[in-house]
Formats: C-alpha cells, structure tokens, sequence
C-alpha cells in the first residue's frame, strides 16, 4: 500500500486543527497535510506535529481571501504582487514545520486577460515560486482542479499541467495529481498515471461523486492504490476527502496502522 497522510485541513474537524494530528496519529496515519496553516503560528504548530509524532508533508502558498471565493493568485496580474509576498511566507512556514513541498494554487484569469497573458503570467509566476523554493531545497506542485467544483479555475487538466511544467523548465517542480479532481475532468486514471507518474511530485484522494471517503462512490480504490505501487510511487497520498460521518468511522480503506 502506498504511504498516507491525512489531509488536517478536511479530516478530523470534529476538533480544532492543532488538535488534529494527534487524532490523525492515533488513527494510524504518520503523516499529515493541510491546506493554510496560516492563521497559526508556525512554532506552535510545529509543537503539536512534533507532539503527535506527524511529519508534515504539504500545504499550499497563500491564495487570497478563501472565505471571499480566492482560489489561487497565480492567473490575476492584479494581484501578482500579492502572490509574491506570499512566497517567502510559505517558505518560512515550510521550514519551521518540516513541510518539503508547496502546492501553488493558480486560481481564476484576472479580468480582461486573454487566455496568452494569463498563460504567460502563470509561467512567470511559476518560476518566481520554483526558484525561491530551490534555494531552500523544497519541491513546488502545480495542480489541476476541476472546474463544476470551482469554475473558472484557470488549471484543469493533466495535460495543461504537464505542458506548463515542460515550458517552465523548473527542475523541483512537479504535478500534484489529485485523482477526484481528474477522474471529473478527464477519468483514464490509471493511464495518466502511468504516462506521467515521473512529474507527479504528490498525490491526493477522494471518491466521486460528493468527494467523501473510499467506497462512496465509483473509483475502485484497491486498484489505484496498487498501481501506485506497481509503477514505483513512493511519495505521499493525501487524503483530503470530505468525511461521510466521524473522520475515525471512515477510515476502514486505511486497514492496518501505518
């Protein structure tokens, strides 16, 4: 089985995210991601991870105002300069919880933008965050989303990410594959994981349809699970799905503790 973490952002809030890796610890992950660690301070997250025996694995760069609709700041040239003092926050956040990569959102095209400039923007934006996280040793993700979840999202395909990444040349930067968010834009799992499991840096989860655990919907989990094996993938797999009940009474595809 591949090696899992528990996404803290969308598991086990039945109690307040620091409190969380403990949970995800004594359900049998070792690992956790989360979304936007933001709004806590990353000393005493790092306490709570270190506490529960986690390591962190993930999370994203700012993506504007969530709560407002953001999601992402890498497609609006309005609003470039925010992206990029959002960098080196991430960083400084990254390294004091021992997260190695970061996930840039690209979010919606600013007004007025063609789709040239918005693409153009999107590969400088995409360097600027490579290579401030090379020089720390960190790995940037890219990735798709689909678009009836949030529409507009500028990414929204294996391909696009893929293209986006060979014209951007940044060696520490890589797909973060999301098999929900594919299997509704563009299903084929399997095949598109073996075509570009060599640019996929991190892999997430949930079933579809309603983005709830494994064996809620359509996706046949042991087998993608076991081709993520049997083709050699040895990163994470982030959990990030949406409970159907108490995160502990959904767990039954995670078996032995890991």
């Amino acid at each position: 089985m591949p090696r899992f973490a528990a996404n803290c952002s969308m598991l086990f809030t039945e109690v307040p995210f620091p409190e969380r890796f403990a949970r995800a610890a004594a359900a049998g992950f070792r690992a956790v991601e989360f979304q936007f660690p933001y709004d806590w301070p990353a000393q005493a997250l790092r306490r709570s991870l270190d506490a529960a025996g986690v390591t962190a694995v993930l999370h994203n760069l700012p993506a504007g105002d969530w709560a407002a609709g953001d999601r992402g700041l890498a497609c609006d040239a309005t609003r470039q300069a925010e992206f990029r003092a959002g960098v080196p926050r991430a960083i400084d956040y990254a390294q004091a919880l021992g997260a190695p990569r970061l996930n840039l959102l690209a979010g919606r095209a600013g007004a007025g933008q063609t789709e040239a400039q918005t693409r153009a923007l999107f590969i400088d934006n995409l360097r600027f965050a490579a290579d401030a996280l090379a020089a720390h040793g960190l790995m940037l993700m890219i990735e798709p989303i689909n678009t009836r979840d949030v529409p507009g999202f500028w990414l929204n395909t294996s391909a696009q990410a893929a293209a986006l990444l060979d014209e951007a040349g940044c060696a520490n930067a890589f797909i973060q594959f999301d098999l929900y968010h594919m299997q509704r834009m563009e299903g084929d799992l399997a095949a598109t994981l073996r075509r570009l499991l060599p640019r996929i840096g991190h892999v997430q989860f949930a079933d579809n349809p309603g983005r709830h655990e494994p064996g809620t919907g359509e996706l046949n989990f042991a087998f993608l699970f076991a081709e993520l094996d049997r083709l050699g993938y040895a990163g994470w797999v982030g959990a990030e799905y949406l409970p159907s009940a108490c995160t502990e009474d959904t767990l039954a595809w995670l078996g032995a503790p890991r």
